[in-house]
């Protein structure tokens, strides 16, 4: 049995490269979830105008890869304190959240986020967000990082 979730923490191709390493993940997929328009470009999300979030889509293996595990290298690859951006990428666009599929996977994340509350000096802001859609990011920005080393 394949799980899904869908992470956003930053610009995408860091996500996406930092997933791809995990032992249990079986795909990555970068894309755009959140917003009000369907099928947005790169373009119209960078705008800032449509409200989605830079994310990947992970697909994973249960039986190998728990969520806590999932959640734990996703607290560790960005600033889950930081808001409106991840560092030098300014914009709502990278909002750190995590979209769910269904309350009990609401519960179950709200959960996790909330045991790495005490390691921080900030609160926390990932926003914990229903999985409405989600849109596959153009070809060129699908595994950019392996394409690309030095990018």
């Amino acid at each position: 049995m394949q799980k899904e979730i869908v992470l956003g923490a930053g610009c995408f191709w860091g996500v996406q490269a930092a997933f791809d390493l995990l032992k249990g993940v079986i795909n990555t997929e970068v894309g755009y979830s959140g917003g009000k328009i369907e099928n947005p470009s790169y373009e119209l999300v960078c705008s800032k105008m449509t409200g989605h979030i830079e994310v990947v889509k992970i697909t994973y293996d249960p039986s190998v890869l728990e969520i806590s595990n999932i959640i734990m290298l996703f607290m560790a690859i960005h600033n889950p304190t930081q808001v409106d951006g991840q560092a030098n990428d300014i914009g709502p666009q990278y909002l750190s959240s995590i979209f769910y599929s269904d309350d009990d996977e609401k519960a179950i994340l709200e959960q996790e986020i909330l045991s790495f509350k005490n390691q921080y000096e900030s609160p926390i802001v990932t926003k914990i967000l229903p999985l409405e859609k989600f849109y596959s990011a153009e070809d060129y920005h699908q595994d950019y990082l392996a394409k690309n080393p030095s990018g």
